[in-house]
C-alpha cells in the first residue's frame, strides 16, 4: 500500500522556509564570526609586528641621537679643554715674557756701577779670547764705554795669557762702536770680522733665558703633570 505525498500548504511552505533562513541566517552568524575572530588575530599580529618594528625604529633613532649627543659633547668639551690649555700658555708666556722685560730693564742699570761693569767686561772679554782661542782679536762695545772697554781688554789679556799661556793683540775699535741701543757688554772678533762672539749684555740675556727657560717655568708654575722624563 503507497502512501501518496501531499502537496505542502502555505504555512507548511512557510515553516520550512523560516527553518532554511534561519539555518542559513545561523552558518552566516558563525562564518562572520569566524572571519572576524581571523580578521582580529591577523590584525593584532600585524598590530605586534607593526609596533614591533617601530620600537626597533624609535630605539634605533634614539641610540642614534644619544651617540650624536656624546659625539657633540666630546667635541665641545675638547674645545673648551684646548681653549683653556691656550689661555694658560698665553698666560704663562706673558707672565715669562714680564719676566724677561723686567730682567731687561734691570740690565739698564748695570753700566752704572763702574766697578762692577768693567769687572763684568773683563769676565765677558775674557771669555771671548777664549772661545776665538786667536792672536788678534778687536773688540767693539758702546762708544759710552769705550774707556773702560779698554780697561777690561789690558785686564782680559792678561788673564787670558795667565791661564793659557798665550798672547794675545787686542784691538779696541773706537771708530765703530756697537749702537747706543745696545745695553752693554762687548761683541769681539777675530780673523777681520770674520769670526765673532756675540758678548753684549743682551745677547747675554737673550741665551741665559733659552738656557734657563725649563729651570724658570718650574720655579712659576711647577713641574708639568704630563712630563715623563726630567734629564
Amino acid at each position: 500500500m503507497s502512501t501518496a505525498i501531499r502537496p505542502m500548504n502555505d504555512e507548511e511552505v512557510f515553516s520550512e522556509m523560516n527553518k532554511m533562513v534561519a539555518f542559513i541566517r545561523q552558518e552566516s552568524l558563525e562564518k562572520a564570526r569566524e572571519i572576524k575572530v581571523k580578521a582580529d588575530e591577523e590584525f593584532n599580529i600585524e598590530k605586534a609586528k607593526l609596533v614591533r618594528q617601530e620600537s626597533i625604529n624609535v630605539e634605533e633613532q634614539f641610540r642614534r641621537k644619544v651617540k650624536q649627543a656624546e659625539v657633540k659633547q666630546r667635541i665641545l668639551t675638547s674645545t673648551l679643554i684646548n681653549k683653556s690649555r691656550l689661555q694658560v700658555l698665553q698666560a704663562r708666556q706673558e707672565m715669562l715674557d714680564t719676566v724677561f722685560s723686567d730682567a731687561q730693564q734691570a740690565m739698564k742699570s748695570i753700566p752704572l756701577d763702574e766697578e762692577k761693569y768693567l769687572k763684568l767686561l773683563v769676565g765677558l772679554c775674557v771669555q771671548a779670547f777664549v772661545q776665538l782661542n786667536d792672536a788678534t782679536v778687536n773688540v767693539r762695545g758702546r762708544k759710552a764705554d769705550t774707556a773702560l772697554i779698554k780697561r777690561a781688554a789690558e785686564r782680559a789679556a792678561a788673564i787670558y795669557q795667565e791661564k793659557t799661556g798665550k798672547s794675545v793683540n787686542v784691538t779696541v775699535a773706537e771708530g765703530s762702536p756697537l749702537p747706543d741701543t745696545v745695553l752693554g757688554g762687548v761683541r769681539v772678533s777675530a780673523l777681520n770680522d770674520r769670526i765673532s762672539v756675540d758678548n753684549t749684555l743682551q745677547a747675554r740675556l737673550d741665551l741665559s733665558s733659552d738656557r734657563m727657560l725649563p729651570q724658570l717655568r718650574n720655579i712659576l708654575f711647577g713641574q708639568s703633570p704630563n712630563r715623563r722624563f726630567f734629564n
